[in-house]
């Protein structure tokens, strides 16, 4: 990936990228909590500017990502298995709203896409692709945030999903945990495409509370 210095709406666009794929290698893993987070050496990897990685570095800590240190740069900020869990108990009300509204709404267009995204990821995991249905997990939590047109809820998320992701992810990694995933995020989108508000929300509160009972039975 190349990323130039630039200004104006392309310098914009690429600070979005630089953000984007920082995020995703913290969620990931490929930066260890309390890593630090050198801007010359980010700079480098992304063919980025050191503003651009600035930027991209201080949106990240807004998120609760990133942690800023007095005089010594940024680093990977360490978020515990019980902060994670505090996370997805206050995600389990706001996402539950988001999937309710997203179900009273859902247009006949939007149901076909929900329904191929079900198999998708049903076929993902029958397939042992983790790594796709994680990212398919992503695009469904990002899918019904985004129809919820909820703007102080979609932006609620969106912090603190980037927080617990990461906890998440480790769960998704796992197959016998995945085999259960993927039926209560099939139950979400069964009860959206019905169109029934009530089993939406629920069926996001059941699932997030399982996430949280997987969480709790980690070493």
């Amino acid at each position: 990936m190349t990323i130039l210095a630039q200004s104006g709406p392309d310098a914009a666009a690429s600070e979005e990228r630089v953000t984007d794929v920082i995020r995703s290698a913290i969620v990931r893993g490929d930066y260890a909590p309390n890593q630090r987070l050198i801007e010359a050496d980010l700079s480098e990897t992304f063919a980025a500017s050191r503003a651009t990685v600035r930027t991209a570095l201080l949106e990240l800590a807004n998120e609760g990502l990133v942690e800023r240190l007095p005089n010594r740069g940024s680093r990977v900020r360490a978020i515990s298995l019980a902060e994670a869990i505090e996370i997805l108990e206050v995600r389990i009300g706001v996402e539950g709203l988001c999937a309710a509204k997203t179900a009273a709404s859902v247009s006949d267009e939007q149901i076909e896409q929900f329904q191929r995204m079900r198999q998708d990821m049903i076929d993902a995991v029958a397939d042992g692709d983790l790594v796709e249905y994680s990212r398919l997990n992503q695009l469904l939590d990002q899918r019904v945030r985004s129809l919820s047109r909820h703007a102080t809820a979609s932006d609620v998320l969106g912090r603190l999903h980037a927080q617990s992701v990461r906890h998440q992810f480790k769960l998704s990694s796992r197959p016998q945990r995945a085999k259960v995933s993927v039926l209560e995020h099939a139950a979400i989108i069964d009860a959206i495409v019905s169109r029934d508000p009530d089993a939406a929300e629920q069926a996001v509160r059941a699932h997030l509370r399982s996430v949280i009972g997987a969480l709790r039975e980690l070493p």
